[in-house]
């Protein structure tokens, strides 16, 4: 039967997953969205949102590693980490390059529709004027802005990870140091051991021979004293 932490860490990694799949449909769907700008805008606030809880549930996962007993679990749950993390930088690298493809191809379209001078009811929705072209620009800017801080973010997530990977290889030489260690001290006192048998099979060698050396001189004697003449 499956401990509790690893049905967390399953669960965990399944809402990784799907978040990571909502992110992907969004990010398609600013690829694909033909405009206005407060349609864009509402699919990054969406995507925002899908990255921040996709970010806790990585943390979370990372957390659960730490709390491991055992270092090959401990590992493998933080390759996962790893893993989803640069996932996480790779939808963040095409949900920037989606989003200023589709600022670019809103833009181009509203200039071209002001330009034609159109007046069906599509072109009196997107026709651009100035203080569009201000907001449009402003909002490309913020956009950037928090691209930059979340990839900052994702830095400064990547340093940590990286500490607290040189952290486990520290721990894994000192206990490899340690078992180095223990298998010198049984090895030396394997060696006593033997030691002390041996010198317990010549002492009593040397008492054995004592003993025969002490029978044969009391039997000798007894000879003498008994049968003189012999």
């Amino acid at each position: 039967m499956a401990s509790s932490a690893d049905v967390h860490v399953r669960i965990c990694g399944q809402e990784i997953i799907k978040y990571d799949l909502e992110i992907k449909a969004l990010v398609q769907d600013i690829r694909d969205c033909p405009g206005p700008q407060s349609t864009l805008r509402e699919l990054n606030s969406q995507v925002k949102e899908k990255f921040n809880q996709l970010r806790l549930r990585i943390q979370d996962l990372e957390q659960m590693a730490r709390e491991q007993d055992r270092e090959t679990e401990r590992l493998a749950i933080q390759a996962e980490t790893e893993s989803q993390r640069r996932q996480m930088q790779s939808n963040q690298t095409a949900w920037r390059k989606s989003n200023l493809a589709c600022k670019l191809a809103i833009d181009h379209m509203e200039k071209d529709e002001l330009l034609l001078g159109g007046e069906t009811p599509g072109t009196r929705q997107r026709k651009a004027t100035k203080e569009n072209i201000v907001e449009n620009s402003s909002s490309i800017t913020d956009s950037l802005m928090s691209i930059s801080r979340l990839m900052s973010e994702q830095v400064k997530q990547s340093e940590d990870t990286i500490g607290t990977l040189a952290t486990s290889s520290r721990t894994v030489q000192e206990t490899n140091e340690e078992f180095k260690s223990m298998t010198g001290t049984i090895y030396l006192g394997r060696k006593l051991i033997l030691k002390y048998n041996r010198r317990e099979l010549t002492d009593k060698l040397l008492i054995f021979l004592a003993l025969a050396l002490f029978f044969g001189t009391v039997l000798y004697i007894l000879k003498k004293r008994l049968f003189p003449f012999i």
